[in-house]
């Protein structure tokens, strides 16, 4: 199945949520039969992610974001899982400090935009200033409304100026599901933590939220940035799906391992000549 054109929002669609199904899980019965793909997939990310950081010549940018519950940290932990960690970045965007209130809203996320080589996610974004500034109403419409075009075109400076490969991916779960991961929180003294008032609190405001991500997909999903709906109530659907997308990306990137830069076959000469020696000492 091709995930990446079922579930990518083209370029000028006007989103409508409620045709989207968040159950959703393809020909896949359960996780048990999903998990050989899921594998393979991460396996692909694995080593298309050295060839990344050795071939210097790609950027790759992954937005998560969804509403609390649909798996943003776990989706972030399982492609993680297939990456080395020393040509990753995963970075989080949340209530913005004093100091970057007082830059443009651009200013706090540009500088951990992936290095070419390099992999970085954002576990929320600079979307959040199209999100819950607009749902909170924490600036007037006429701030946040050119955010959109802003946030297209800073994307657009990516890709074109340092050959970034973005990949925006939505988690969408259902009110029910969200209703139901909460509760599981509160039965787990491991995740217990993660426990907020504020998560029932804003479930009043799922409607608004739900158009504000409309509006984003709608507005923000362009040839070289585009937005992928994943349905996420079974979080092993949204894994496999998550990770065909971004091994399927790195595949086309078409990346080359560099020539080595020494003499192979004088180094080879040295570790011969190194090995005689150590084995006549031994």
């Amino acid at each position: 199945m091709n995930l990446e054109k079922r579930f990518r929002i083209e370029p000028g669609s006007s989103v409508d949520l409620s045709s989207f199904d968040a159950g959703f899980h393809g020909d896949y019965k359960n996780e048990a039969d999903a998990a050989i793909d899921l594998q393979k997939h991460l396996h692909r990310i694995s080593k298309l992610q050295r060839k990344l950081y050795a071939d210097r010549g790609h950027a790759l940018l992954v937005v998560l974001q969804g509403i609390d519950g649909a798996g943003k940290d776990g989706t972030c932990w399982h492609v993680i899982s297939a990456m080395d960690p020393q040509g990753v970045e995963v970075r989080g965007f949340k209530q913005p400090t004093p100091e970057e209130k007082e830059h443009d809203f651009l200013w706090r996320v540009h500088a951990h935009a992936p290095q070419r080589g390099n992999v970085a996610i954002f576990n929320r974004s600079h979307y959040e200033d199209v999100l819950v500034v607009r749902v909170h109403e924490l600036v007037p419409k006429d701030v946040w409304k050119p955010r959109y075009d802003f946030i297209n075109e800073w994307e657009r400076l990516l890709a074109v100026e340092n050959n970034t490969t973005i990949l925006k991916f939505f988690l969408y779960i259902s009110k029910e599901e969200q209703l139901e991961r909460f509760r599981l929180r509160l039965d787990d003294p491991d995740r217990q933590w993660k426990i907020s008032e504020s998560d029932y609190k804003e479930r009043e405001k799922w409607d608004d939220y739900i158009k504000a991500f409309e509006a984003a997909l709608s507005k923000c999903s362009t040839r070289r940035a585009p937005w992928y709906v994943i349905p996420s109530n079974h979080k092993w659907f949204r894994n496999l799906a998550v990770s065909q997308i971004i091994a399927d990306a790195l595949e086309d990137m078409r990346l080359e391992t560099p020539k080595p830069a020494v003499d192979i076959e004088e180094i080879r000469r040295l570790y011969h000549q190194a090995s005689k020696e150590e084995n006549k000492r031994g």
